[in-house]
């Protein structure tokens, strides 16, 4: 949609500026910078740590981790690709800018519990009205609630703080991201399609421009600006429906006795349904889906349709019901109680293949387990210490004073298993699957189990060392 244009067609993109140098923003621009080294990409974010640590010279202390992530920046930090807590400078310089910040969910309010907070949006919107020069094409890249490029463009056009007014105009055009956290960089390389929504032809055609350096143009899909924003939040809420129905049906065949592995082998090989997101797991975490899903009932109670609203509701209750219905079966196992049972938990991350433990299982089980009193040791191979103690919020080794429950960080897996009671695989790491599972065996207190929630570890091999074995889906 177009705000309003001045000398648009001769304007050539030589500086991009990305607000938000997070999961998304970080490696967007990192692959952008790697494809078109013409021009200057600079990522600002207002948190000088987050920019400090993408600045590392030690590439092991990047913000995020991303297979792949650390070899793109290493090849165009500093030529053409540079962080930055100069916000002004950055946006006066661009030509384009991408607005990639975080939209929670409201915690008060109107909406609350369910609708975006749109404050960094709004914040961002503001930076770019007051210091942009020129004409600005401005490129919305945060997942936001359908009709959100209203927000921005009003700001952009009546901002107060507008020191260069009359010299400046802006085009707002939306570009959602569609890549997975643990395949960022892949997806980005390879997407299986990019969307640009919009009114502006010339903008539109200036930042496909861009992605035709590295994408065949059948890839590139062109939308309103409406369709564009809406078509994010479908898609998540699609992917998160598909990890709530499988994980619904590997209860069934727990107390049925199907096998939750021939059941999805039999439905993904149906071409109509397909085998992807059909893995039985402890429930999606992340920072988008439970967001997104809240966001779209919002959607649908705003406009009166309450029963669509109840109906993506449900993809979220089954989600939370997996997770407690995992803590309720591993208590159960242990004859009601694991007060003082040592209990050593693989994975921390809400997927492998990244640090980000946002709406994690491994929280809500770990909180469960620690509220019946149990001693946990935590391993992951990305995940630290002080990001577990922000997640529980419970410091290493101190004893929550209700429960009497604690836990330690795991460095070492094989020195942890020493008088464990029980193995809680809950992130799909490939280190996992390596495990010497004799060795662990003869460490670990009889009697014990294993309770792996990602299948990743054979029923057959462990039934070897004389430990017992759960799998979710599986008749245990």
């Amino acid at each position: 949609m177009l705000i309003s244009k001045k000398n648009l067609i001769n304007l050539r993109i030589r500086k991009i500026c990305c607000i938000g140098a997070g999961y998304v923003g970080g490696p967007t621009m990192a692959v952008i910078s790697d494809h078109c080294p013409h021009l200057k990409v600079t990522l600002v974010d207002k948190d000088k740590s987050k920019i400090d640590a993408w600045n590392s010279i030690d590439l092991s202390n990047l913000p995020i981790y991303e297979p792949g992530l650390r070899e793109v920046i290493e090849r165009n930090r500093g030529k053409n690709l540079f962080f930055s807590i100069n916000i002004k400078k950055a946006i006066e310089e661009a030509d384009m800018i991408f607005i990639s910040v975080n939209t929670p969910t409201k915690i008060n309010g109107l909406g609350a519990g369910y609708a975006s907070d749109l404050k960094w949006i709004e914040s961002s919107a503001r930076q770019v009205a007051q210091y942009s020069q020129g004409h600005t094409i401005v490129v919305e890249k945060s997942t936001v609630p359908v009709r959100t490029a209203e927000l921005i463009q009003e700001i952009l056009l009546n901002s107060e703080n507008s020191t260069y007014k009359d010299k400046k105009t802006f085009s707002v055009i939306s570009s959602p991201e569609f890549l997975a956290e643990g395949t960022a960089i892949k997806d980005l390389e390879n997407p299986d399609r990019v969307l640009i929504g919009g009114a502006d032809q010339e903008a539109i055609n200036l930042l496909k421009d861009i992605y035709l350096r590295w994408i065949s143009e059948d890839k590139i899909l062109l939308t309103n600006l409406w369709s564009s924003e809406l078509s994010k939040l479908i898609a998540n809420a699609f992917l998160a429906q598909r990890v709530s129905s499988i994980n619904s049906i590997s209860a069934l065949c727990e107390v049925t006795g199907a096998d939750i592995h021939e059941v999805v082998k039999a439905i993904g090989s149906d071409q109509r349904i397909g085998s992807k997101f059909l893995s039985p797991s402890p429930g999606f975490g992340g920072s988008c889906f439970k967001k997104d899903i809240l966001n779209l009932v919002y959607l649908c109670r705003f406009y009166n349709l309450e029963e669509a609203a109840n109906y993506w509701e449900q993809v979220l209750f089954i989600n939370d019901w997996q997770k407690e219905r995992i803590s309720s079966r591993i208590i159960e196992k242990f004859y009601g109680t694991v007060s003082n049972k040592n209990i050593l938990i693989l994975g921390f991350a809400f997927k492998s293949n990244t640090n980000d433990t946002r709406e994690s299982p491994s929280i809500r089980i770990s909180k469960d387990l620690l509220e019946n009193g149990a001693r946990l040791f935590i391993n992951d191979p990305k995940v630290g210490k002080k990001q577990i103690e922000q997640e529980l919020e419970l410091k290493e080794g101190e004893i929550d004073q209700l429960s009497l429950g604690s836990w330690t960080y795991a460095e070492n897996i094989y020195h942890f298993s020493k008088n464990v009671d029980a193995i809680i695989i809950l992130t799909e790491w490939d280190s996992y699957k390596q495990l010497n599972w004799e060795k662990i065996s003869l460490n670990m207190r009889k009697p014990s189990w294993i309770f792996d929630t990602r299948n990743i570890v054979s029923k057959v091999d462990i039934s070897k060392f004389n430990i017992n074995y759960w799998q979710v889906g599986i008749t245990n």
